[in-house]
């Protein structure tokens, strides 16, 4: 199983902050279309009461100045400032104007006119200054400003806190795939709060790891099943092989049955690995010695460097089960010869071992995805049943060490194991 890492992504913008911009956008936008449309329908009323007032007030002035020839306050016969649409009505109807014309004594107005007789007789105007209710107006905006700024204030914290909570089961979520993708297949997100499209997912993907789980446990068990029942025949066929007189014919056919019996044998012990069934037998053993013997054993040929590196064990000894670390360099070696090309050098330095070829390097969907079963990578790499790396790989889980599959830049497969310090 590879650990799960969470991709970098420097460039990425939490869900959290995204709900509480859009939320502070969102009551942005409600402030303003709610403060314009207050604005502007209180302005209008401003305008509208102005203007009545205005038109009120002038028949009011042209009855008391009809009946006593006086003028009551705030009424003026032809005064210079009349609108120029008031100045001369053609009849003797009462007449409104608006006046947007600000000096230091009077703000915007409305004017309200009427002759007072026949044509030709005094227009009385009566003016109605504005300043006081649109100053009230002013206020009222900045009270609209202050209330949005506070509820904007209020709104973020609680759409970002609210943002955190769905960010985090969301997270959970995300997690728990990717550890099944890593081939955790007993990871679970179990229930989740709310019961809405989360929990759906949530549920989604655990249902798809018990879907996942039971068809590797029945793939597993098969490849078991037929590497137990293959393993009695091909080994009385090993025996069989015995019986055929000398010559290419009987090597041709011993040969085959000896690759026949190392691929059961190597589908077993994946079955082993499969089931956690492996367990290390620990001892402390000369690590350079080891890798050394290792090589010897695989028949090919591959120069062994042994660095010391300062710090490390006495006498570069590993606390280790010494099988399983031949069996992976063994596999490391046959793999570089098989799938590379030469010259093979394995470098041993401190608890770590580097076998490291010059053929094409390993393939971008075994860097991306890891070593596959039957799957040997590109067409380049050679023929085999691809099991070598993946046993290789299991055995170095059982023994807690980490084993890294790159390329060289300068060209060639570079596979790492590290061994745990002992």
């Amino acid at each position: 199983m590879r650990p799960y890492r969470r991709l970098p992504r420097p460039d990425r913008v939490s869900l959290r902050w995204k709900i509480a911009a859009l939320a502070a956008a969102t009551a942005c936008l409600v402030a303003a279309a709610v403060g314009v449309l207050v604005h502007l329908w209180t302005a209008s009323d401003i305008r509208g009461r102005a203007e009545m007032r205005a038109f009120n007030g002038v028949y009011a002035a042209v009855e008391t100045y009809r009946r006593t020839g006086t003028l009551v306050d705030g009424a003026e016969l032809d005064p210079d400032e009349l609108p120029r649409a008031l100045d001369h009505p053609a009849d003797g109807a009462r007449h409104t104007a608006y006046d947007g014309h600000v000096d230091d004594n009077v703000g915007p107005s409305f004017w309200a006119a009427q002759r007072v007789g026949g044509p030709g007789s005094p227009v009385l105007a009566v003016r109605i200054n504005m300043s006081p209710e649109l100053h009230d107006l002013r206020r009222l905006d900045m009270s609209m400003a202050v209330a949005s700024l506070v509820s904007l204030a209020a709104a973020v914290p609680l759409a970002a806190y609210g943002a955190g909570l769905l960010g985090r089961r969301l997270r959970r979520v995300s997690e728990t795939a990717g550890r099944i993708s890593a081939g955790d297949l007993d990871a679970r997100t179990g229930p989740t709060k709310g019961g809405d499209e989360v929990a759906d997912i949530a549920a989604t993907v655990d249902l798809m790891a018990d879907s996942l789980g039971r068809r590797l446990r029945t793939e597993r068990q098969f490849t078991a099943d037929v590497a137990h029942e293959l393993r009695t025949p091909v080994g009385g066929l090993l025996a069989a092989t015995d019986l055929l007189p000398a010559g290419e014919t009987e090597d041709l056919v011993r040969g085959r049955v000896r690759d026949l019996r190392g691929l059961v044998e190597d589908l077993l012990e994946i079955s082993r690995l499969d089931a956690g069934a492996e367990r290390p037998v620990r001892a402390r053993v000369p690590l350079g010695e080891v890798v050394r013997e290792a090589v010897a054993r695989t028949g090919f040929d591959a120069s062994v460097t042994v660095a010391e590196s300062p710090g490390t064990a006495a006498a570069g000894t590993v606390e280790t089960d010494p099988r399983r670390l031949e069996r992976i360099v063994g596999n490391l070696v046959v793999n570089a010869h098989r799938h590379g090309a030469g010259p093979v050098e394995v470098t041993v330095e401190g608890c770590t071992v580097v076998v490291r070829d010059h053929g094409p390097g390993f393939p971008p969907d075994l860097l991306r995805e890891g070593p596959r079963r039957f799957h040997t990578g590109a067409a380049e790499r050679g023929s085999g049943h691809g099991l070598g790396l993946t046993i290789a790989l299991g055995q170095a889980r059982v023994l807690g060490a980490e084993l890294r599959l790159d390329n060289d830049p300068a060209g060639g497969a570079v596979a790492t194991l590290g061994l745990p310090a002992s």
